[in-house]
């Protein structure tokens, strides 16, 4: 079912989103679960995916959805156990277009007045689960709605939601995709049955690259599915945003604390900071957690660390490990993320808070 607010169009990408993804790779057994429990009766009112961002929660709740809503003829037999059906089916193509009617997507709304998504999910949404829930199956079947970014919801909303898991309806899948599963309610995920799911592999992301971006040279592909920690989402999100180039220059300029380079500095900051860089400044700062957090693992177990992605990473690690002790680096790390994601929340400048976090990095270097 559409929503009743008007979105931005979606940018051309040859990456399906995940209502209309056909393909998903590394989950398995989570699908074959899934479909057996369908086949027994005993599929659960409440379900929670959890898993890191990107690696593919949202594309296995759409195919169960998906599945669920077909008729018998759509599903078909799959050999594997799994969940998928044609692409071609009636099912398929309106759950793709938001059109199914028994199929209500939550998540994060567009804000029009501020011309961005809000910042959590609200009350308003939640509430209107309880009313989709009490309507009859246009289709007599199932009813299912999808909340795309649980751990959004804020406390009103998740209450409201509460309320539905207390007194769930019959015939009725309530999906939630978390990518922090922790921020939920605990009697809200006491209430569902967890579907944790594991970052991808190595060689998937490799192999879901090839696939998106054919362009990218191998060594490129190696290092961005590197870089992206099982997650073919933030891979793809490094890809476009010129990630292995920032990562570089964060090194770069790092290598040389407590010395800054205030010209270079300023100018990444400005690219950064520009109002049509907002995917390229969400990954810089995520890059940069990155590092901090291999500075920090480095300050705890000297010697330890994962293989060097780019040139003068590993030097860079040990330096900035050596200048601090873990915990001090790992409380940085902490304050630099909660800066960032006020900058997100609040509106604030990008500029200055990639600025006061370099500077806060250098100072305790010094």
């Amino acid at each position: 079912m559409a929503r009743g607010v008007e979105q931005p169009a979606e940018p051309a990408s040859a990456v399906p989103p995940p209502r209309a993804n056909a393909d998903l790779v590394g989950h398995e057994a989570a699908e074959r679960e899934l479909r057996r429990l369908d086949e027994i009766g005993r599929l659960p009112h409440a379900i929670l995916l959890s898993g890191p961002r990107g690696i593919g929660k949202a594309t296995l709740a759409f195919r169960l959805a998906r599945f669920l809503l077909a008729r018998g003829e759509e599903r078909g037999s799959t050999a594997d156990g799994g969940l998928a059906i044609d692409p071609a089916s009636g099912a398929f193509r309106r759950v793709a277009a938001g059109g199914h009617a028994d199929l209500l997507t939550v998540e994060r709304a567009y804000d029009p007045r501020r011309r961005r998504l809000r910042s959590e999910i609200v009350v308003e949404d939640a509430r209107e689960i309880t009313g989709f829930f009490r309507l009859t199956a246009a289709e007599e079947g199932w009813r299912i709605v999808v909340v795309d970014g649980a751990e959004e919801m804020n406390h009103s909303a998740a209450n409201a939601l509460l309320k539905v898991l207390e007194e769930p309806p019959r015939q009725a899948v309530l999906l939630l995709v978390s990518h922090s599963a922790g921020q939920l309610l605990p009697t809200i995920r006491s209430r569902c049955r967890r579907f944790p799911l594991a970052p991808l592999g190595c060689p998937v992301v490799m192999q879901l690259l090839g696939r998106y971006r054919p362009e990218l040279a191998k060594p490129e592909a190696e290092a961005l599915a590197a870089l992206s920690d099982g997650s073919i989402g933030r891979a793809l999100e490094l890809a476009d945003a010129g990630g292995l180039a920032l990562y570089r220059a964060i090194v770069e300029m790092l290598s040389q604390v407590p010395r800054v380079d205030l010209a270079r500095l300023h100018a990444f900051a400005d690219r950064l900071s520009r109002s049509d860089a907002e995917d390229v400044y969400r990954a810089g700062s995520e890059l940069l957690a990155r590092l901090l957090t291999r500075a920090t693992v480095s300050a705890a177990r000297p010697g330890f660390g994962e293989q060097e992605i780019i040139a003068g990473e590993g030097e860079t690690t040990r330096r900035l490990a050596a200048r601090a002790d873990p915990a001090r680096w790992a409380a940085l790390r902490a304050e630099i993320g909660q800066r960032f994601a006020a900058v997100d929340d609040l509106n604030l400048d990008r500029k200055q808070a990639m600025l006061g976090a370099f500077l806060a990095i250098a100072e305790l270097a010094g």
